[in-house]
């Protein structure tokens, strides 16, 4: 199985900007941002989509959450933000690695899409 362009990001095969990393996440700008402040998180451990994570994963799931807090704190979203989870192709995942998705810096309508 080949790596993913998240998993190369971690093993830093890939550059990117991280803002933010701990032992058990980073975090960096997309490359393809959909708003003013479009942040990923992704946690080191290997787990595709959240369907697969299972209760072992309950405090990395908390912790990935918290992070986004901290960063939303550190970007000045004070105004407001929106965290994102894609699950699967229909939901418009493309990369087979969880990530969170912050959004920001400017109002975000609904429905998203």
């Amino acid at each position: 199985m080949s790596k993913t362009i998240f998993k190369r990001i971690i093993d830093r095969e890939i550059p990117a900007n991280i803002i933010y990393e701990d032992n058990l996440c980073l975090a960096f700008h997309d490359i393809s941002p959909q708003a003013p402040v479009h942040v990923l998180v992704i946690p080191k451990a290997e787990i595709a989509c959240l369907a697969e994570a299972g209760p072992d994963e309950q405090q990395l799931l908390g912790h990935l959450l918290l992070v986004v807090r901290r960063l939303a704190i550190d970007l000045k979203l004070a105004d407001g933000y929106r965290v994102v989870i894609n699950c699967g192709p229909d939901a418009g995942q493309s990369v087979d690695h969880l990530h969170l998705h912050l959004l920001g810096g400017r109002a975000l309508g609904w429905p998203p899409g």
